[in-house]
């Protein structure tokens, strides 16, 4: 059930929120061995960038944590999941103001933080400096726009040789994103990823099995995950990405049933309200980028899920 409701205007997020307190304060104080790490952190926040250098140290202490989580990664409750960002970084301020900044608020991710917006390299450094700071309050998932080829045609690419006059920050963060986990999964109930369901995987276990340090193939299990949709039609579908599948709702229906979930929470599709449910609530779908390409008109959600597992969104 929904005890709030998120972004009730295009370029506005507003929000009423019961039991907005309580929420656990770890790692808030301050360490000396993080003083570099919140510099960073407060220099991106006013939506300056990193200097090269930095984004390269950043990236060598996100990957020494990223290389140590799993493709299905534990996460706890309370937590907020979040869905696209696509660059746009003022939403991503206005999405902290909201539902708390970290380590204050336990985030989850589903990808596609860059790309399509204009801020993609403030966007993606501020995520990553976060999970660098608080790597047990910030869930960093893989979309299907962490790929090198997707990025340099819908605009990281492009915005990297703009702001920093070469490519080197884009294959920075380009290399990182082959570490990131492609799911989580939320006390054992709700499954989180950024795309969908794939007809070669049947539980959670095989997901586990994928070797993912690698740019997002074009077919096969891992592709699936990144790209597909659910869909009206029952049973396995070819999906009008070009890539992935559609699947029905007696498809999630045997997923969740078979890996004992309660729901599928995934993101990767433009929902006008922020969030859809499907599949008689087998599946909700997140969309975190308000007025999309800054044009398309859609409200923006997160989905804050409390700690006897009720939604809110």
């Amino acid at each position: 059930h929904f005890l709030a409701q998120i972004a009730l205007s295009p370029n506005a997020w507003e929000c009423k929120i019961e039991g907005m307190d309580g929420k656990k304060k770890d790692d808030g104080k301050f360490v000396p061995q993080y003083k570099e790490i919140d510099g960073w952190i407060e220099k991106l926040m006013n939506c300056n960038n990193l200097a090269e250098t930095e984004v390269k140290e950043l990236v060598a202490k996100a990957r020494e944590i990223l290389e140590n989580e799993v493709n299905v990664q534990p996460v706890r409750c309370p937590v907020t999941v979040c869905g696209d960002i696509h660059g746009q970084f003022h939403d991503l301020m206005e999405l902290f103001c909201i539902g708390g900044k970290p380590p204050d608020t336990n985030y989850l991710f589903m990808g596609d933080y860059v790309d399509r917006g204009y801020y993609s390299v403030e966007s993606v450094s501020l995520l990553v400096a976060y999970k660098v700071r608080y790597k047990d309050r910030v869930t960093i998932l893989r979309g299907n726009h962490e790929s090198r080829q997707i990025t340099q045609v819908y605009g990281f690419y492009d915005e990297c040789l703009r702001k920093y006059g070469n490519a080197n920050v884009w294959k920075l963060f380009t290399d990182l994103f082959d570490y990131f986990p492609l799911t989580a999964l939320i006390e054992k109930q709700i499954f989180c990823l950024h795309g969908g369901l794939s007809p070669s995987i049947d539980n959670l276990d095989d997901i586990m099995t994928l070797d993912r340090v690698q740019e997002v193939p074009h077919e096969g299990p891992m592709c699936d995950l990144l790209w597909s949709d659910p869909d009206d039609r029952c049973g396995w579908g070819i999906s009008p990405r070009g890539a992935g599948y559609t699947f029905g709702q007696d498809i999630s229906e045997q997923f969740n049933h078979s890996n004992h979930l309660t729901v599928i929470a995934r993101a990767h599709q433009l929902v006008m309200e922020g969030f859809n449910w499907s599949h008689d609530k087998n599946v909700v779908t997140i969309f975190s980028a308000p007025n999309y390409c800054y044009r398309c008109g859609n409200q923006a959600a997160i989905m804050e899920i409390d700690e006897i597992l009720e939604y809110t969104l």
